[in-house]
């Protein structure tokens, strides 16, 4: 088990960009609070023009939370920077507005974080519907993921990793027109050299057509990005490309 916290210490940073998801984020936020560690809960608020501070409002009272909102539309990378920026825990959790975790989630991924010695740890994740009902789908990760198996498919969920902060600080999000969390990742391990997984659904991760992946035509634009903001040449991006193709039909189709 995890040695208690004093009041004043911080584990965890959550960090939650949010922009019009007033429907959701109420979930997200409570399954954060929810966790068995200390931990603060920093949610920015891209300049969302629904109702989502008047949702939010019933955390006002909870130390643990704070809101933050954007002067200028920044878009989801430089907002979770901004939460970066401000975390004071010793590790940063990433959760987007329309996903939640389960109870324990942050307390198994700080034990094998720490056992392993690695920088980042994903979870699997159960796939819900936009309503919030099962899917029945769990798409599972790896024990441990590479850089070389992490070139061949974006296998770590944004919503589920648990990141050292300082790791964080140093590798920020960018490249907003694509897949600016997968670049994260990449950077990070072609550096630190793995990340460590727990294969239970400790996310519950919403189906959606809204966000910028939604599509998987688009998906797959913003995926070939990736390998050329990484510097490889045409060919190396094609080669990463098909098995990112191929991993993607066999994830999707077959399980």
């Amino acid at each position: 088990m995890l040695k208690m916290m004093t009041q004043n210490e911080i584990l965890v940073s959550v960090v939650i960009p949010a922009y019009n998801s007033a429907n959701t984020i109420v979930d997200a936020i409570r399954s954060a609070l929810k966790q068995s560690v200390s931990l603060e809960v920093i949610v920015i608020d891209d300049c969302s023009t629904d109702n989502i501070c008047e949702k939010i409002s019933i955390f006002e009272s909870d130390a643990r939370f704070k809101y933050v909102r954007n002067r200028a539309n920044l878009g989801v990378a430089k907002s979770r920077n901004l939460g970066v920026s401000l975390a004071q825990g010793e590790y940063v959790a990433f959760l987007d507005a329309d996903d939640y975790w389960v109870d324990r989630k942050l307390e198994k991924q700080i034990e094998l974080i720490r056992k392993t010695d690695a920088v980042i740890c994903a979870t699997a994740r159960e796939l819900i519907n936009p309503d919030g009902t099962s899917t029945g789908r769990i798409i599972p990760v790896d024990v441990k993921i590479s850089y070389k198996d992490l070139l061949k498919h974006n296998s770590i969920n944004c919503s589920s990793v648990l990141i050292k902060t300082d790791v964080a600080k140093e590798f920020p999000m960018h490249n907003d027109d694509c897949h600016e969390d997968y670049i994260m990742w990449l950077e990070v391990l072609s550096k630190y050299g793995y990340a460590c997984g727990i294969n239970e659904p400790l996310l519950k991760y919403r189906l959606s057509n809204k966000g910028k992946s939604g599509s998987k035509l688009k998906s797959a634009k913003m995926t070939f990005k990736v390998y050329r903001y990484m510097g490889f040449g045409l060919f190396k991006s094609c080669v990463c490309f098909l098995n990112y193709a191929f991993n993607g039909v066999k994830k999707y189709f077959f399980g």
